[in-house]
């Protein structure tokens, strides 16, 4: 799985699941109005500026908070590519993998120079992140994660 010429949008430590998605937009039910709030809480302005196909850098402790898919539905519904970060709560991890939404955790992260609106290309199954002409290894995703993603996430592949 390939992911190719996408933005970086670069976050900090921390990033909890009420700055990835703001409470109180809770009782929305629309999934693609819930994806125009993605990130109000750490950049009201994240939503207008955002590309679709982009990609979220950040450091440690990505989706810490609470354990509602919410979070991850506004970032698949905006458009998000993928989220990389050097550590992620792990209820957030396992619900962006069910909802199939790559996340990838690289500890060396902040080694890879990623800036804010760079492009970079990313392969999920090699563990390859392209940027500048210059290739980043980390640990690829292992196949039966790569298949659920692929297939849509946990509740497509059920239904299949």
């Amino acid at each position: 799985m390939k992911i190719t010429s996408s933005l970086v949008y670069k976050f900090g430590n921390n990033i909890d699941t009420d700055q990835i998605y703001p409470g109180r937009y809770l009782e929305l039910t629309d999934h693609e109005e819930i994806g125009r709030h993605a990130m109000e809480g750490a950049d009201p302005t994240f939503p207008s500026r955002f590309k679709k196909g982009g990609i979220i850098v950040a450091g440690t402790n990505f989706g810490c908070g609470s354990s509602r898919e919410h979070a991850v539905i506004t970032l698949k519904n905006i458009g998000v590519a993928a989220v990389l970060a050097k550590s992620f709560a792990r209820i957030f991890y396992r619900n962006c993998i069910n909802l199939a939404l790559p996340a990838i955790m690289i500890p060396e992260l902040d080694s890879f120079g990623l800036e804010e609106g760079q492009s970079i290309d990313l392969d999920l199954a090699r563990g390859v992140l392209t940027s500048n002409g210059v290739s980043h290894h980390f640990v690829p995703l292992p196949e039966d994660i790569l298949e659920l993603i692929d297939r849509g996430g946990v509740f497509a592949l059920y239904k299949s």
